[in-house]
């Protein structure tokens, strides 16, 4: 169990081999992630589109946001939050290479299915 967002880091993250992400909280209409990256973006021209909304907040490292409308990526650093509206296509242009960037993320809204 997760008791510091900061720690404990999965060994595919520390190692950088993967992105990972963690379910913190789930609940009908709302599921809570930790996400880490480590360099990972989003595959080329490919763009994210989800039926719930999604805010999310960098606790550590950075990374580049884009949402689909937006003239210039939005370069979040630890502290910096967005809130992605249902349906708003967004893709991440990069994460820090050097040291893991950690997400906390709320999905909310009309959630599919969990497996």
């Amino acid at each position: 169990m997760i008791t510091n967002l900061l720690g404990d880091l999965p060994t595919a993250a520390q190692n950088g081999t993967a992105e990972t992400f963690e379910a913190l909280l789930s609940q009908p209409n709302l599921h809570i992630e930790r996400i880490v990256s480590t360099g990972q973006a989003s595959p080329p021209d490919f763009w994210y589109c989800q039926t719930q909304g999604e805010w999310v907040l960098v606790l550590q490292g950075s990374a580049g946001l884009q949402l689909e409308g937006d003239s210039e990526e939005r370069r979040l650093q630890p502290g910096d939050f967005v809130e992605i509206p249902p349906g708003c296509r967004h893709r991440v242009n990069w994460t820090d290479g050097s040291q893991p960037t950690v997400w906390l993320a709320v999905h909310y809204g009309h959630l599919p299915e969990q497996a």
